[in-house]
């Protein structure tokens, strides 16, 4: 169980990590497909992120509604971080849109994962 638990925290951790870094950079050389396509990428880069803090919670919380708001809430509040850390880089800017998208994947990764094990683990998760 120690294990697991490491393990899924250091995945967390190194993926907050990747996410601070990318928002370290002045810019991303990704081209532009579409409007908007930068909150695509960050509803699906903090899904990524909810599913993992997801794996770490299950450890302890054992109930799916609780772990679904914590998972939503340590994604928002990292978001929230994120937007700020944003705000002092240079080329970068903060944006409440972008920390709602972050917000939004976390929780749409969370009710997915509370989803499937209410109909297919219906006993309490913690190890």
């Amino acid at each position: 169980m120690k294990t697991a638990i490491f393990r899924d925290g250091m995945l967390l951790t190194a993926y907050c990590a990747l996410i601070f870094a990318l928002s370290h950079q002045p810019a991303l050389p990704v081209p532009m497909l579409f409007p908007h396509q930068d909150k695509v990428h960050h509803l699906l880069a903090y899904a990524a992120m909810g599913l993992l803090a997801w794996r770490l919670f299950a450890h302890r919380i054992p109930t799916p509604q609780r772990l679904w708001l914590a998972t939503t809430l340590f994604c928002s509040l990292y978001g929230a971080s994120d937007e700020f850390h944003q705000s002092f880089i240079s080329g970068r800017e903060s944006d409440i849109f972008d920390w709602l998208a972050d917000t939004l994947g976390a929780a749409i990764a969370a009710a997915g994962m509370a989803r499937y094990l209410r109909k297919f683990n219906p006993k309490p998760i913690v190890t």
